[in-house]
């Protein structure tokens, strides 16, 4: 790193130490937030149906054990850093799913699905790097 360009120089040092870590921190919370958000639905993996449907998603007994899987596995798999790009491709997709439901759907605008945007841009940076550091992706050396 370099030092010069930083308005505190001795601060570089804590950067560079916190670079890798942070980046795995930010993979599980997000995989654990993932995880919680499914539990329910992955306990009652056909409880979506009829709300699945009422947005266009057809059919209801198809889609509601995918989006279980996808929000708890897929939550899963990312904060343990396994198959990474795919869990985090598939997560990522439900999220963009979730902001139409909120933008257009409801009506609520940025407001309404400004949450998930954020997730959706967390998801989606995992997709794009893997996992990275601290992962059993790059443990085991392999990766999508």
């Amino acid at each position: 790193m370099n030092t010069s360009r930083l308005f505190v120089p001795a601060l570089g040092s804590l950067y560079v130490k916190l670079a890798n870590p942070s980046i795995a921190i930010l993979r599980i919370i997000a995989g654990l937030a993932l995880v919680t958000h499914g539990y329910g639905k992955i306990m009652q993996p056909m409880g979506n149906i009829d709300f699945l449907e009422s947005i266009g998603f057809w059919p209801g007994e198809f889609w509601s054990p995918l989006l279980a899987c996808a929000e708890f596995f897929g939550g899963l798999l990312l904060a343990i850093g396994f198959l990474t790009r795919p869990a985090a491709l598939f997560t990522t997709i439900v999220l963009l799913v979730t902001v139409w439901f909120h933008w257009i759907v409801q009506d609520q605008g940025y407001g309404g699905s400004e949450k998930s945007i954020l997730w959706a841009a967390i998801t989606f940076y995992f997709f794009i790097h893997g996992g990275q550091h601290y992962a059993l992706d790059k443990l085991m050396k392999r990766e999508f």
